[in-house]
């Protein structure tokens, strides 16, 4: 483990940050560095292949390793880390603002009745915020106290909680994709992955659901939800949507009839189950 020099600001919010990384190094130093007034950053890597242990401690979070198998291990293991009753989850596409830190600081510093909060994502795609077809729902559990722990489930991970939930006002701002080309590479990995869980939970697809629950969750996000609201960008992400929905279960119409057993496996597990959206 590598610490980082303590925080010793007296206006440092009493709370401590958690970012899981891998191969982080172009995005772990402005994520960082836009939750610098937590009294403590820790940085939780495995098999990084770049600069992100380097860059996160110079930009003065505690970093360290442990070997991965889940998205919530990893965070569950620098919660368990961490000096502070309070913990703020970050990833490092994510960016804190300026408004995030007054609530928390009020939040962390009072009498909450409230154990978490979630923590709404204002997501930025293709250069512009996405601000509907369902993305503007996004809005993760991200704040709560120490004792609590995120279950260890491959994909769509979850904070247990044993109390009343609360929401912020502020957000975070959220990066999910540099390119589209990033978009493809996790949806090759979280496809197959989400097949694989689903046919050891018992799950079973037919040929004419991939044929009908595409163009659906084009629909609703495009027509319902309003997604056309967000100019060409809105198509490409229903689009995109789309095309996830008929991957996933393609995968697992594959898995079920013994196809492709070569892509199957725990160790294919994506990064992390919340960058994106797919």
């Amino acid at each position: 483990m590598t610490s980082a020099p303590a925080r010793s600001s007296a206006s440092a919010v009493p709370c401590s940050v958690v970012i899981a990384a891998k191969d982080e190094a172009a995005e772990i130093g402005e994520c960082i560095a836009s939750v610098a007034w937590a009294a403590e950053v820790i940085v939780v890597e495995n098999d990084s292949t770049d600069d992100t242990v380097a860059v996160a401690t110079s930009a003065g979070a505690t970093t360290f390793s442990h070997p991965f198998t889940t998205i919530g291990r990893q965070r569950n293991a620098a919660i368990a880390r961490a000096r502070h009753e309070w913990i703020l989850v970050v990833d490092a596409d994510e960016r804190g603002t300026g408004g995030l830190r007054d609530e928390v600081a009020r939040i962390v510093s009072g009498e909450a009745k409230d154990v978490a909060f979630r923590v709404r994502r204002r997501n930025f795609f293709l250069g512009r915020e996405i601000r509907h077809g369902g993305w503007e729902r996004d809005r993760p559990v991200r704040l709560f106290r120490s004792r609590m722990r995120y279950d260890e489930r491959p994909v769509h991970e979850h904070v247990m909680i044993d109390g009343l939930v609360g929401e912020l006002a502020e957000p975070l701002i959220h990066y999910p994709y540099a390119s589209l080309g990033e978009y493809f590479a996790k949806l090759d990995r979280y496809s197959r992955w989400w097949a694989e869980q689903n046919f050891a939970r018992g799950r079973r697809t037919r040929a004419w659901t991939i044929a009908i629950k595409p163009p659906v969750r084009f629909f609703s996000m495009y027509v319902l939800r309003a997604g056309f609201l967000d100019g060409a960008v809105g198509v490409i992400v229903a689009a995109l949507a789309a095309m996830s929905v008929a991957a996933k279960y393609a995968r697992l119409w594959e898995v079920q009839r013994g196809l492709g057993a070569g892509d199957r496996g725990l160790g294919k597990v994506p990064f992390t189950a919340e960058k994106g959206r797919l």
